[in-house]
């Protein structure tokens, strides 16, 4: 993206448009409630955009529009090369649509759009690349068994999939939830975080462009207390896959608890190490990187700094000979 100045940047986000509607069922509506939440540029403190804060009424017709599509089978039922072949639709449309994605990574969370540019979006690319590749290509297993007996191994979509996500990748995030759940065959009901909604929801609308059917691909933004937990408790989500905190994650395994016993796949409390080995030469660089690691996507902001837990190098580890 060299060739884009800070200039030009600037002039394509004024003229960016901003997804404030929630995506249900292959339609933009707003929160039944009516109501919204501001979503912040994190660079200036202004009001980007005024979007749907989804409750449990919305979680509750987000996961009916996808328990229909599942079951109907416009999706799930489909052969493996169309759904390898929407999926690499959906790549390549990513990548279409690089600079305008790049753009609401940076205005949503404060990230550098150049690293949105070349970073995040093509590796969201990428991972619906590689799983729409892999659609025909992991094979079913016989196990071995005596001569007179068979088994068969056989891979089946689950049904529908809860999908909560952070603020600091956003659009990566959204993908590694989204991308193989939807390779297997399954629907899926999308919230991202508060601070970062419109990747998500622009995601969704390429999707469709794509050719996934409505109703396979849902998103809620909205508040953790609200629509993350509606989520979280809903009985006919089959299961819940959550970026965040360990407070947040042991929550989500008390709703799975409360509601349904869904499954609950967590990845919660990054705290990436930097090990300095007794033989490293430069330990200026070492430090400079260790730097790097810490503030990398912190987030550029007017208001206290948000730290990404997840990648950043915040524990160092010395070795000494």
């Amino acid at each position: 993206m060299s060739e884009l100045s800070h200039k030009d940047w600037i002039s394509k986000a004024s003229a960016i448009r901003l997804r404030d509607k929630a995506f249900i069922d292959g339609k933009t509506v707003a929160a039944r409630s009516g109501r919204t939440f501001a979503s912040i540029n994190p660079a200036t403190g202004e009001t980007l955009a005024e979007v749907a804060s989804c409750g449990e009424e919305d979680v509750d017709l987000a996961v009916a529009a996808a328990r229909r599509s599942f079951e109907v089978g416009v999706w799930s039922l489909t052969s493996p090369a169309h759904r390898k072949e929407v999926l690499l639709r959906l790549a390549r449309l990513l990548r279409e649509n690089l600079q305008e994605l790049a753009l609401l990574e940076s205005l949503d969370m404060g990230k550098l759009v150049t690293d949105a540019a070349t970073v995040d979006v093509p590796g969201s690319a990428a991972i619906f690349q590689w799983y729409g590749e892999a659609i025909d290509k992991i094979y079913d297993e016989v196990a071995p068994t005596g001569g007179s007996d068979l088994v068969l191994v056989r891979r089946e979509p689950l049904g529908v999939i809860g999908a909560v996500v952070p603020w600091n990748f956003p659009l990566d995030m959204a993908t590694w939830k989204c991308a193989p759940a939807l390779a297997a065959g399954n629907s899926v009901v999308l919230k991202p975080a508060e601070q970062s909604p419109f990747s998500a929801l622009r995601l969704a609308e390429l999707a469709m462009e794509a050719g996934l059917p409505a109703g396979v691909l849902n998103v809620v933004p909205g508040l953790g207390e609200t629509a993350g937990q509606a989520l979280g408790r809903h009985m006919d989500v089959d299961c819940l896959a959550f970026t965040g905190s360990t407070s947040v994650g042991k929550m989500f395994l008390q709703y799975s608890g409360q509601s349904n016993m869904k499954q609950v796949w967590l990845e919660t409390g990054g705290k990436s190490p930097n090990l300095v080995f007794a033989d490293c030469g430069d330990l200026d660089a070492a430090a400079d990187m260790a730097a790097f690691g810490i503030f990398f996507n912190q987030a550029r902001s007017v208001r206290p700094i948000r730290a990404c837990s997840c990648n950043a190098a915040s524990r160092m580890r010395f070795w000494r000979s």
